[in-house]
Order: C-alpha cells, then sequence, then structure tokens
C-alpha cells in the first residue's frame, strides 16, 4: 500500500485527471459535474442506452453498466482512470460491481499506475438502530435489517481491495440525501407530503452540495482505508422537516399521522426501523469541512426559488 503515496502523482494538479463512476446516480452525478467544469474527463455507467445517450450529451463518456449486463469492455473503460467512485448499491449476491469487475479492479494499481482515489459510497445504515443515541465512524457497525447488512459487506468487500491489493479505497456513509428536485418543499409541492409521527424518531440529512464538497475534499487529501461519515449537525424527526417546508410555502401542514397505523412500502417501513444521531466531526477535523447546509432549515432556505421555479 505505500507505494501509492509515491507513486507518480502528475494528476494532483496536472489537466489528465479521469473520474470513472459507477452508477451515475445522483451525487455521483453531481460530482461529475462539479469536476466537468474544471476540465476533468469524467466517464461513468449508465443502465440503458437512452441513460449513456443522456450522459454523453453532457460530455461524460459513458458505458452501459447493469448488474445483469457488465461492462462489455471494461479494461477499455477503466484505462487512464486516477479517480474511481461507485455508488451502485449490493444486491443479494453481494457487490454487483464488484462480483462482475472486481478482478480488473484489483489489478487497476498495476494497470492504472495514475489511480491515487477511490471511493464507495456506502450510508449510515450501516449502524443500525441506537434509539437515538449517537454514533462516529468507529461506532460498531450493527445494521437492523437486511439492506443495512448488504452495505456492511459491500465495505468490507472493497475494503479488502485496500488491504490486498494497495486500491486505495475510502468509504463514505450517507445520510439521507436531499438537494435540487429532491428535498421536503417538493414533496410538499407535489402533494406528496405527510407527516408520520414516530414519537423519539430522528433522521440525519446531507445536502448533495455538502457531499460534493467532502468528495472533493478527500480527492485533494487521499487517506486510503478512511471512512466518513457525511451528515449535517442537526438531526430531526421527519414531521418537522415537512413543517418547515410548508411553512416556507405558506400553506397548511398535512395533520399529523402515527406510524403505526400509516400505509408504508417495506423500504420506507425500514427507514424507520433505525432511529440515531451521526456525527460528523472526522469531516471537519481531517478534510476541513464547513457545511454549506449544517441543518435542513438553511438547504431548505436555499431551494425555496428554484424548487418554485420548478414548478
Amino acid at each position: 500500500m505505500a507505494r501509492h503515496a509515491t507513486q507518480n502523482r502528475r494528476s494532483d494538479s496536472g489537466t489528465d485527471r479521469r473520474l470513472f463512476c459507477f452508477g451515475l446516480g445522483y451525487s455521483a452525478s453531481a460530482l461529475a459535474e462539479s469536476l466537468l467544469a474544471e476540465g476533468w474527463a469524467v466517464a461513468g455507467t449508465a443502465r440503458t442506452e437512452e441513460g449513456c445517450a443522456a450522459l454523453r450529451a453532457r460530455g461524460v463518456a459513458a458505458h452501459r453498466y447493469a448488474p445483469d449486463h457488465p461492462l462489455a469492455d471494461p479494461e477499455a473503460a477503466l484505462a487512464g482512470t486516477t479517480h474511481l467512485v461507485s455508488s451502485v448499491p449490493p444486491e443479494a449476491e453481494g457487490d454487483p460491481v464488484l462480483r462482475d469487475h472486481g478482478t480488473l479492479i484489483a489489478q487497476l494499481p498495476d494497470l492504472a499506475p495514475d489511480l491515487i482515489w477511490v471511493g464507495y459510497l456506502s450510508t449510515t445504515g450501516v449502524y443500525g438502530d441506537r434509539d437515538g443515541g449517537w454514533v462516529d465512524e468507529d461506532s460498531d457497525r450493527t445494521p437492523s435489517g437486511e439492506r443495512g447488512r448488504r452495505r456492511v459487506a459491500a465495505e468490507d468487500a472493497w475494503l479488502a481491495l485496500w488491504r490486498h491489493h494497495g486500491l486505495p479505497v475510502h468509504l463514505f456513509r450517507l445520510a439521507g440525501i436531499y438537494g435540487p428536485g429532491r428535498n421536503a418543499l417538493r414533496t410538499v409541492l407535489d402533494g406528496r407530503a405527510r407527516r408520520l409521527v414516530k414519537p423519539g424518531q430522528v433522521f440525519s440529512r446531507i445536502h448533495v452540495a455538502d457531499i460534493v464538497a467532502v468528495l472533493r475534499a478527500s480527492i485533494a487529501r487521499p487517506a486510503p482505508g478512511r471512512a466518513y461519515n457525511l451528515c449535517d449537525d442537526a438531526a430531526a424527526p421527519p414531521q418537522d422537516v415537512i413543517a418547515y417546508a410548508c411553512t416556507l410555502l405558506g400553506v397548511e401542514p398535512p395533520p399529523d399521522m402515527p406510524f403505526d397505523g400509516a400505509e408504508l412500502s417495506p423500504m420506507a417501513r425500514s427507514f424507520y426501523a433505525d432511529n440515531k444521531r451521526v456525527r460528523n466531526d472526522r469531516i471537519k477535523t481531517e478534510l476541513g469541512i464547513a457545511l454549506a447546509y449544517p441543518d435542513h432549515r438553511t438547504g431548505l432556505d436555499a431551494l425555496l426559488d428554484s424548487e418554485r421555479t420548478r414548478s
């Protein structure tokens, strides 16, 4: 692993920096847009040919990839990669990216000698339920459901590539993600808002712009093997977030609805199985992050005008 500290580092400041993203979803796309604007080469995957065409229109070298459709030529797709992100969620059988391309990815330190940073986007769900208590990156991972257990296994699989093959892997455990087009204001404006009340329940959140800031700070300060919690400073009850969005929009909030009697999908109900507060000190002390949106109020305040315009 030490050789990564002394490798050719021309990609740190040169014009040949190339990000490859397995899964250009909401967060990874925001990172890609940020780096494209600064002249980075960006490549990544979409699940369909239509998705690939949309990415190419934005300047991304797109490749079709889905768990049932591996990359057609993975070695060519990953050639020249200096930075790699995976946001593809694990399945029951494990992490699909590593299942399909793990052997090649393990060889990247030799095949892509300028590779200096790899990020795996995980979730704070790996900590499980703490009955409203605090967790940090050193807390035991005790997931309370199958989705969390899959994430723990995926984290371990990516870290094994660091330990055994020198791949410069970093873990990013994301709280509930919101941002443009994906937030409580949008939920209210679209008529989908409910104020589910489960006494004592809180959730941590993170604005997508702060996700990008953390990822970029880590890119600037690689520390392979490190895990980071990405969340704001103020975990809050979900019904309070909806109420604040209604206040900003000047509409009456929906009535309280007891959680126990609510009709929810199994996935939605699984989110309420975990109740914890997540510490974010490490991103501040080690990466120098000052959150642009330290709580849901500042985040929703900043989104108000754009969400009204979308409507």
